[in-house]
C-alpha cells in the first residue's frame, strides 16, 4: 500500500479526529474511505457526461416520456 502526504487545514484534522474518534477508527482509515468515495462518486459522473456527450445517445422529451406513462395506465 503507498503512503501520500497531503496538507489539510487544522479545522478539518479537528473534524477528521472528532469523527475517527466516534467511529472508533484511525484519521488513515476515514480519509482512504473518503476518497474511495469521492473517486466512485468522479467515476459515476464522468460516464454520466459521457453518455449526456454522446450523439447517437437519444434525447427524450420529458413531455412525451409523461404522456407515455401516464397514457399506459
Amino acid at each position: 500500500m503507498s503512503q501520500i502526504t497531503a496538507r489539510i487545514p487544522e479545522s478539518l484534522v479537528t473534524e477528521l479526529d472528532k469523527a475517527a474518534a466516534s467511529l472508533h477508527r484511525s484519521r488513515a482509515e476515514l480519509v482512504r474511505q473518503a476518497i474511495e468515495r469521492y473517486l466512485e462518486d468522479f467515476n459515476d459522473l464522468s460516464l454520466a457526461v459521457d453518455r449526456l456527450r454522446d450523439p447517437a445517445d437519444p434525447v427524450l422529451d420529458w413531455e412525451d416520456v409523461r404522456h407515455e406513462l401516464v397514457d399506459s395506465d
